[in-house]
């Protein structure tokens, strides 16, 4: 009898076990549920309060460094240049014949070194004066040096300090060896009594991010011919993997000197303006309040759209109002109306 009860109690509690078993692999532990309740919550992405007036980028604190703007050597032998890739914008125009310089615009960072520089022209030092700049250049045309005297815009100029804030460097010859430090270009200031406090915020437009500005005719890759040969041919190329532009001149990526980082760029802007020689040298008289066509070249796609003097800024407008941008540096072509945009400017496959 006992056995028999026995066995009865064992095959009681062997089903009880098997059943709280059960139980237990139905019941899923705490630390999973809580795991679970967590990655179904979707955190909001922070937004940083404060934007940078030249590139859209937001940061934690409000940047309040006025622009500097540098005319820079763009001859083949002044190449590599230094600094290039840190600009917030660079602005290529003609000088004489078909050499292109280049204006480059520090704001949100400025670099140790910056250069080759070169001398200005009246409408380097107009684009300058619009943007309420502190303007760097060695040596200038008449009509410019007329301009800096007069303190049209605040300004240092290496026809003044050769050998003092602005450096020759040993690797290039004249007139393609002259650079400014960092610290100079603040002692510069300094001298001259300009302030380095921004006074005057642009109106330039940003989307919030690069999927906004997917709108558009599909161009990857562009071309702009100055003059007829290589060394003044620009391609830029869309990296889909980055959303940024590479640059080549003549083939050659364009690079950063002293770090060797290519540039990399969110906008490609051309702006079609009226180009007039003026003297037996080839210096220029370009009309920059008069406003005309542009395209824009963003995030893979092309736009037809204009630009407008707006309050002394060459400003990119779509349907009357400012153009959005994608946040990220820019490079802005201006191109003589004479060829046009449409002579100029390639599509390549």
């Amino acid at each position: 009898m006992f056995k028999k009860w026995g066995i009865i109690s064992l095959l009681g509690l062997f089903l009880v076990a098997c059943s709280n078993e059960e139980k237990a692999a139905e019941v899923q532990p705490v630390e999973e549920i809580v795991e679970d309740i967590v990655e179904e919550v979707v955190e909001e992405p922070i937004v940083l309060p404060y934007v940078a007036p030249f590139t859209g980028i937001r940061s934690e604190e409000e940047q309040t460094q006025r622009p500097i703007i540098v005319t820079m050597n763009n001859h083949p032998l002044a190449r590599p240049q230094s600094g290039i890739a840190q600009a917030d914008i660079v602005y290529e125009m003609l000088a004489e014949g078909n050499v292109t310089r280049f204006l480059a615009l520090y704001q949100s960072e400025i670099p140790d070194i910056v250069g080759p520089v070169r001398s200005a022209r009246d409408y380097f030092v107009e684009v300058a004066k619009g943007l309420d700049a502190f303007y760097i250049a060695h040596g200038y045309s008449p009509d410019a040096q007329k301009m800096l005297n007069a303190r049209v815009v605040d300004n240092i100029n290496g026809m003044q300090y050769d050998g003092i804030l602005f450096k020759r460097s040993k690797e290039r010859k004249a007139p393609h060896n002259s650079y400014i430090s960092k610290e100079n270009i603040f002692t510069g200031a300094e001298k001259v009594g300009a302030s380095m406090e921004i006074h005057k915020i642009p109106t330039f437009s940003f989307y919030d991010s690069i999927e906004g500005a997917k709108i558009g005719d599909p161009v990857s890759k562009i071309s702009i011919q100055y003059g007829t040969g290589a060394s003044f041919e620009n391609q830029y190329t869309y990296i889909p993997e980055s959303g940024l532009y590479e640059r080549k001149t003549g083939g050659v990526i364009t690079i950063d000197k002293e770090t060797e980082k290519p540039v990399e760029l969110a906008n490609i802007i051309f702006m079609e303006i009226p180009h007039k020689t003026i003297d037996n040298a080839g210096r220029r008289q370009l009309t920059l309040n008069a406003g005309g066509r542009a395209y824009l070249f963003q995030a893979g796609t092309m736009k037809v759209i204009e630009w407008e003097n707006v309050d002394g800024i060459l400003i990119p407008m779509e349907n009357g109002v400012p153009a959005k941008l994608v946040p990220g540096k820019s490079w802005v072509s201006f191109v003589p109306t004479k060829p046009g945009l449409e002579n100029m400017v390639n599509y390549l496959p």
